[in-house]
This record gives structure tokens, C-alpha cells and sequence, in this order.
């Protein structure tokens, strides 16, 4: 039931970054932990592309900082980012409750909607990187 038709790959974003871009190192964030992300893809400070991405140990899952229900973001800034770790990730403008495995939403008027996944390369020290689409 989703109330807006959206984008149904995260390259289809505006702003999305081209495959190849780096967004930073696994190192630099905290394990268990959800981080916001804003890369200057074109738009500049004002319209940067929003990332989400979700520390496991080793493995770093990263999404599109968009809400499928109204296509907005979950959280406009890391304060406002609500989060059980390992568990799930909330919108704080309609808390919808999406899955944190696989961005699946599990409770709100998204339900089986999901978040658009951003496929990532972690290369051996550390380094994140989008892959092809």
C-alpha cells in the first residue's frame, strides 16, 4: 500500500552516486550502530544523496535514507535516528519499522515494502565502496 509511487532501485535516486564512488571505511563506524550518510553527488550541501548504513562485525549493509511510504527520509540528521541495533530501524516521521537484515518494513503503512538497498565492495582494509547496480 504504498501511498506514493517511488523509485524502485536506489540508482534511480536523484543525486545516486555512480558505481565506483567511495563512501568512507567500515572502520570509522561504530559496530552495531546505524549511521547517516550525505554525499555530495552534484546537488551540493543542500541536496546530497542520503545513505543509511548498518555495522555488523565485518559486514556493512547500506540503504537509501528514504522512507517508502512518503519518500522521505527516516531521519534528517543522526540525533534523530531511531534504531535497535541489530534489530531494526524506525521512520521518525510515520514510524514505520523496517527490518534491520534487509530493510524490509515489519510494521506501518509500508508493510512488505521496503528500504532500496545500495549494493557494497568492502575491500580487505576496510574500504566501502557502491558496486554496480
Amino acid at each position: 500500500m504504498n501511498s506514493q509511487q517511488g523509485p524502485r532501485h536506489w540508482s534511480e535516486v536523484p543525486r545516486a552516486p555512480q558505481a565506483g564512488t567511495v563512501i568512507g571505511s567500515r572502520d570509522d563506524l561504530p559496530d552495531g550502530q546505524a549511521t547517516l550518510l550525505a554525499l555530495d553527488t552534484g546537488g551540493g550541501v543542500a541536496q546530497p544523496f542520503r545513505l543509511l548504513l548498518l555495522r555488523n562485525g565485518e559486514h556493512v549493509s547500506a540503504f537509501v535514507n528514504r522512507c517508502p511510504h512518503f519518500g522521505v527520509p527516516l531521519a534528517s540528521n543522526q540525533a534523530q535516528l531511531i534504531f535497535k541495533s541489530q534489530i531494526n530501524i524506525t521512520c521518525n516521521v510515520h514510524y514505520a519499522r523496517f527490518r534491520w537484515s534487509d530493510g524490509v518494513c515489519e510494521a506501518g503503512e509500508c508493510l512488505g515494502e521496503g528500504l532500496l538497498p545500495i549494493p557494497l565492495l568492502i575491500a580487505t582494509d576496510g574500504q566501502l565502496t557502491i558496486c554496480q547496480p
